[in-house]
């Protein structure tokens, strides 16, 4: 929906850009600009002008001009109200290419909210990221304005090198860093996140943001280019955003400002790469620069893969080791039907009794693999310390327990086998697929729950081996990649899968391996892997059509 009056020209006049076709946008501008016309037309938004005004009459101390780009995301996050007093987009969420001036754009709009033209008072900012130097990136960009402009503003600020004042708001600019431990939630009227893509969890990002709230208009700013670290706050974020560009979800508030490539073969093509970078059309230097990279990259993508994740914001992972695209992972996110009293296989798989074990059914229902599965976490391990998943908050995720945390030395294999007990008063396991060294440790507890663990060919444990995986990993690919395995909203199974990496032999077989052994458990997905192993006659349940026991009088 295309709105029916002009906006004012601090918004307007990016939205002609988009539209025009002078310059390569990708899909998300386009449905950014729509969205905005749409909130426009439908509600009874207003801009405070005056202000707006007088804020961008500040860019006069900065080095450099604000983009179409930079004001007409500032005049809607900072000016544009729903009603009195209340901003329509109080959050704001930015991915542009690396070199795109994103700190450049942060800088001014703290600069802004905290001088004399924001009426509210101790509109205090913070400015996190996981490191220092990042975090203090934009603070000091403006504590070198507020140095090349002494005469003229030092009746308005005081400033240091850890803190940035207002004299007459009191309002405070100051950068902070990942240590939760140490930082509690402040009074901030705003916070910014500083390159989103470096958290790993939402732990810290939840200590910086308790404080928002106490003081109107309490904003938020997430500047980021796109990273290395899945099913993080960075995915979780950009699927809300994608969604909301779509309209399959209400904003709620946030603004989403995306730029990428619409597709990894447009790399090769320069004119593309504006795309990815709202600025680049404003800068010969930065494309030039961009271009040296990129022909590095096509020498080496493996070891230059940060240019298409930093500059080009489309994550582009070793397509030589990975399992499947990101995008593949995401797609077991489908609904799993009832599957009670099916046929299923039997999948399990642990590195040491005292780390993870994991155990899962899969079942195949009218042509699509179903994964139902728990992993068991000894909280002694050695290894746990090193993993920065969230394996706390899935425990008990969405109302689903996930996992369980075993508190001693080692987890038993009773509990394993009771497990598969209990599941088989529900479902029909048929065959129970796991590798020699798992099955020695576990025969026992398998054979007190009624598995026959003889080792004879009528037995119901299908021994695993690595030939096994070289026969089933191009079926495990073809179904990846048709989103023909579903194992629903389940970020360990995500977070699981994307830790494995592929092995090719010189024969060109395939078997699976860890991406790195102490802080990225694979478990969970090799177990899937053993029962996959194992499926060979395996039953679509979704074929079975059962018989006609209804009693008949005569």
């Amino acid at each position: 929906m295309k709105c029916k009056k002009k906006l004012i020209p601090e918004i307007q006049n990016y939205i002609d850009i988009v539209r025009s076709g002078k310059y390569e946008m990708c899909k998300e501008q386009f449905q950014l600009c729509d969205f905005v016309e749409k909130c426009f037309e439908e509600e009874n938004l207003f801009v405070d002008e005056v202000v707006l005004k007088k804020y961008l009459s500040l860019i006069k101390y900065f080095p450099f001009e604000l983009y179409e780009w930079e004001i007409f995301l500032f005049t809607l996050h900072n000016c544009t109200y729903a009603r009195i007093g209340i901003l329509r987009f109080p959050d704001i969420f930015v991915m542009v290419g690396r070199g795109s001036g994103k700190n450049g754009y942060l800088s001014f709009e703290d600069f802004c909210l905290i001088s004399d033209y924001n009426v509210v008072r101790n509109y205090n900012i913070s400015i996190c990221a996981n490191s220092e130097d990042q975090a203090k990136t934009s603070f000091e960009e403006i504590y070198e304005v507020l140095e090349a402009n002494k005469e003229k503003l030092r009746s308005h600020f005081k400033w240091t090198k850890e803190l940035i004042k207002n004299l007459t708001t009191g309002s405070e600019l100051k950068f902070r860093t990942s240590n939760a431990k140490t930082k509690d939630g402040g009074k901030e009227g705003k916070v910014d996140f500083d390159e989103f893509h470096m958290y790993e969890n939402y732990k810290t990002i939840n200590v910086f943001i308790t404080g928002l709230g106490k003081k109107k208009n309490p904003r938020t700013t997430i500047i980021t280019t796109q990273g290395d670290v899945r099913d993080a706050p960075l995915d979780h974020k950009l699927i809300t955003a994608l969604d909301i560009l779509k309209g399959a979800e209400d904003d709620n508030g946030l603004l989403c400002f995306i730029c990428r490539l619409d597709d990894e073969k447009e790399v090769d093509n320069p004119k593309m790469w504006d795309k990815a970078n709202p600025s680049l059309r404003f800068n010969e230097e930065l494309r030039i620069e961009i271009q040296k990279e990129y022909i590095n990259y096509k020498k080496d993508s493996v070891n230059n893969s940060a240019f298409m994740t930093k500059r080009m914001n489309l994550p582009k992972g070793d397509k030589d080791v990975e399992v499947t695209d990101w995008e593949n992972i995401l797609a077991t996110n489908q609904e799993i039907p009832d599957l009670t009293g099916c046929a299923c296989v039997a999948g399990i798989d642990f590195a040491k009794i005292n780390d993870f074990v994991s155990c899962g059914l899969l079942f195949l229902f009218k042509d699509k693999y179903y994964w139902l599965s728990h992993t068991w976490v000894c909280s002694r391990g050695a290894d746990l310390g090193r993993i920065k998943a969230p394996l706390h908050e899935w425990e008990n995720y969405k109302g689903n327990q996930l996992l369980t945390f075993i508190d001693d030395v080692e987890i038993p294999p009773s509990l394993v086998a009771e497990w598969l007990a209990e599941q088989r008063q529900k479902y029909n396991i048929t065959t129970l697929g796991m590798d020699d060294y798992r099955y020695s440790l576990l025969k026992r507890a398998l054979k007190e729950v009624g598995f026959d663990t003889d080792k004879n060919e009528s037995n119901n444990i299908k021994l695993v081996r690595p030939s096994n995986q070289m026969f089933i990993s191009p079926v495990i690919n073809s179904l990846f990649l048709n989103h023909n395995i579903v194992w629903a909203d389940n970020p360990l199974m995500r977070w699981a899968t994307n830790n494995v990496m592929m092995i090719t032999s010189k024969a060109g077989n395939i078997t699976y391996g860890k991406i790195e052994g102490k802080s990225r458990k694979t478990d969970p997905f090799m177990a899937f892997v053993s029962a996959m192993c194992a499926s060979e006659n395996l039953i679509d349940s979704g074929d079975y059509v059962p018989l006609n026991l209804d009693c008949f009088t005569y």
